[in-house]
């Protein structure tokens, strides 16, 4: 069966000259339903991956087909159709109603010159029911919530009915109580069969997602495996330079969490 993404040997390096190779050789795929996390130092290409799957940014070499087809063949916008794209969070800068900002995710499947039509708008309604922001619709984007507005996003990502959805560190500059909304979002997406593609700086989180999970660093993908498999203090150590203590939560059913160490002794960080 064709997985929805599939990205082989792909590189990517800036085109002004004497750029250095970003990454190299990644390689990996995304089935249905499935969650993918990317983690990684700062630095190593985890949203310029993104911006390549997207279509934002064009890979040196290698290939990134979606549905079996080669991105490179596919328009803007049945890419669009296919792939949603939410980057990373920013203030926004005009008071847009919520519904109107959500409905921008129609574009792809509307002509040049067409308004967004009835069922478009209730495609939107859907999308922001589906993430509970729903109430929103007629506040203004600057007088909503960071954790509010990055589900803004998402709702309008979902708006394209896209079948790959890709998150670029959905979770930064969040509290903690925004940060699991998101999470739940993402997981419960994940259970309609949305295939998502997520970077992201808390390894916690890729424990809490049990999906695949993919190191960034030395210029590519190094490792892929389960959570379980990558995030273990040997590996921590060799991608971040630091001590962490891997710990299974008691009365969790086995829940792991990556706890970061200030010394090579056994005390975590108060």
């Amino acid at each position: 069966m064709t997985k929805p993404l599939t990205v082989s040997d792909l590189s990517f390096r800036y085109q002004a000259k004497g750029e250095a190779t970003i990454f190299s050789g990644v390689t990996f795929s995304l089935g249905k339903g499935e969650i993918f996390c990317l983690i990684g130092p700062n630095g190593t290409g985890k949203s310029t991956l993104i911006k390549c799957i997207a279509g934002l940014l064009k890979a040196e070499s290698g290939a990134i087909h979606i549905d079996g087809e080669d991105l490179n063949t596919l328009s803007p916008a049945r890419s669009a159709r296919i792939v949603g794209y939410v980057p990373q969070s920013h203030t926004p800068s005009f008071p847009f109603p919520v519904k109107d900002v959500v409905v921008m995710g129609r574009s792809p499947h509307l002509g040049m010159l067409s308004s967004p039509s009835d069922d478009d708008m209730r495609i939107a309604l859907e999308a922001m029911n589906s993430v509970g922001i729903s109430h929103l619709a007629e506040r203004p984007c600057t007088d909503i919530s960071g954790g509010e507005y990055q589900l803004v996003l998402i709702a309008r990502a979902l708006t394209q009915q896209p079948r790959i959805l890709l998150l670029d560190e959905p979770t930064s500059h969040l509290d903690l109580g925004n940060q699991m909304k998101i999470l739940r979002t993402i997981k419960k997406l994940s259970t309609q069969g949305l295939s998502i593609l997520m970077a992201t700086h808390f390894p916690d989180h890729a424990f809490l997602l049990s999906g695949q999970v993919g190191m960034m660093m030395n210029k590519g993908i190094s490792r892929v495996g389960s959570a379980e498999e990558i995030i273990s203090k040997e590996i921590m150590q060799e991608a971040y330079d630091a001590e962490v203590c891997i710990m299974t939560l008691p009365g969790s059913s086995g829940r792991k969490i990556c706890v970061p160490m200030l010394s090579s002794g056994n005390d975590p960080v108060n």
